[in-house]
């Protein structure tokens, strides 16, 4: 079998003895593809692969197949893993729960919950001065569908708006913040869909500007919406907004990675805050030092009123997300008892993985580490840009990484070359100092062309230049 092993800060393959996959494992891969096909759901599948890849194992930032191929994971789990697989720390910290207070009704209280809920509004005392109180769900969706009940629960407004290439989660309420058509229309007519606006996506500005010299044009169309009386936002006699909220994604996540300009957020809740309208961050993929910061949202120097979270929370190793909110808007008198609740929404195993996700946070200084090997990783994909004309552009901020593809011309958006891509990427069959290996990609985009890069946050610098090295092969065989 052939592994990764990490000595200093040097990454080296180690050759053992490869087992027989008959002995080691009690079904082959395709015989777990056979059963799946038969008895799985593939509603519940990101990608429809006809063939999914079977995994056997992870460590750190690998993922090992059936043959022992390590495979560099720059997905985690879609930005699950944010501390990397098995992490020690984290996993012991669940077996001491698992062994001291695994379940509990939410009727009671126990520490891990009032604590985790401490460091978070804590630190967000901290970074944004504002008192507020944390809420508990099971996943990111969930967060969205709370976070709406909380919006409608203090304005008393249905209506809020969203981005163009967001996405919130897939469950009703979330579908309806989800731009794209194609995770709706299965499910009929959704009275509540949000309005929505276009992002600042500058590499494509769907008005045809330039950035450096719009001067946020597209925040102004929207400012014009709201003092135009005839659009429908906003009733000038009353001084009544007809929405409740924005939500937002501060970094795009399955729109593209897409980073907005640095002012653009405080120019446009200049315009929120002129009209009574909330500012709900969406951190449920880019939260927990995905760029560098706890929240991304801190990068443009905004206060949101509401953040929801969720993902690498607990690190992947259960099920956990939840919203913060301002004190004014949360507090039990205007949220009291059972506004929205869920039977796992407490569980002890998620709390205790999340203080001690928390605690690695406080800990470390990751702000200035994922600041610098974003820098590191985004110089190496400036390189890959500068010598495939195949790739159109590259963006990031912090470890929250695109690549775009593109055809010949170096800008029309290329979704095939981007599958061919995905497809090489899991055969297993790339090299990295003369061993074989493979690499695990995640996508995304407004037009389906774009490479999102998540990699762990404790990924090496040596991890980094595999990943570039690895890319550079990719690229090199499809194009």
């Amino acid at each position: 079998m052939t592994v990764l092993e990490k000595s200093g800060t040097d990454i080296r393959f180690i050759s053992k003895v490869k087992e027989s996959q008959d002995s080691k494992y009690e079904y082959s891969d395709s015989e777990l593809n056979e059963i799946g096909t038969e008895y799985c759901t593939h509603g519940d599948k990101v990608y429809a692969e006809p063939i999914p890849k079977v995994f056997r194992d992870c460590n750190g930032v690998f993922m090992y197949d059936s043959e022992g191929t390590p495979y560099l994971d720059l997905e985690m789990w879609f930005a699950s893993c944010n501390l990397g697989y098995k992490n020690k720390r984290i996993r012991d910290a669940v077996v001491d729960q698992i062994d001291t207070l695994p379940q509990i009704s939410s009727h009671f209280l126990y520490d891990y919950k009032v604590l985790l809920s401490e460091k978070i509004a804590k630190a967000n005392i901290k970074r944004f001065g504002e008192k507020g109180r944390v809420h508990f769900n099971v996943g990111g969706s969930q967060a969205t569908e709370d976070a709406l009940k909380l919006v409608r629960n203090y304005t008393h407004k249905n209506r809020v708006f969203s981005f163009f290439g967001g996405f919130h989660g897939r469950t009703l309420g979330a579908s309806c913040l989800t731009a794209g058509y194609r995770y709706r229309k299965p499910f009929g007519h959704f009275a509540d869909e949000a309005h929505f606006v276009p992002y600042p996506y500058c590499f494509r500005c769907p008005y045809g500007k330039k950035c450096d010299s719009c001067n946020y044009y597209c925040v102004q169309q929207l400012r014009r919406e709201f003092e135009d009386n005839c659009a429908g936002l906003y009733d000038h006699s009353s001084k009544d907004c007809a929405f409740g909220a924005f939500f937002v994604e501060p970094v795009q996540g399955s729109g593209g990675y897409i980073v907005p300009p640095k002012g653009y957020f405080k120019e446009l809740k200049k315009v929120l805050d002129d009209f009574g309208v909330l500012f709900v961050a969406d951190e449920i993929q880019m939260g927990f030092y995905r760029t560098g910061k706890l929240w991304s949202i801190e990068h443009f120097d905004v206060k949101p009123d509401v953040i929801t979270f969720g993902k690498s929370l607990t690190n992947g190793l259960n099920p956990l997300a939840g919203m913060w909110a301002r004190e004014e808007i949360i507090n039990p008198e205007v949220w009291p008892n059972g506004r929205t609740h869920s039977t796992f929404c407490n569980n002890p195993v998620g709390m205790r993985a999340g203080y001690e996700v928390m605690k690695t946070f406080e800990e470390h200084d990751f702000e200035t580490e994922v600041a610098n090997k974003g820098k590191y990783f985004l110089d190496g994909l400036k390189t890959l840009e500068r010598k495939h004309k195949r790739i159109g552009t590259v963006d990031g901020l912090g470890l929250a990484l695109r690549i775009e593809c593109v055809t010949e011309d170096g800008y029309t958006p290329d979704p095939g070359l981007l599958h061919k891509i995905m497809e090489e990427s899991l055969k297993g069959d790339l090299t990295y100092r003369g061993k074989k290996c493979g690499i695990i990609l995640n996508k995304g985009s407004h037009y389906n062309n774009s490479i999102t890069l998540v990699p762990a946050v404790t990924i090496s610098y040596d991890e980094i230049d595999m990943a570039i090295e690895l890319i550079d092969q990719l690229f090199t065989r499809v194009s």
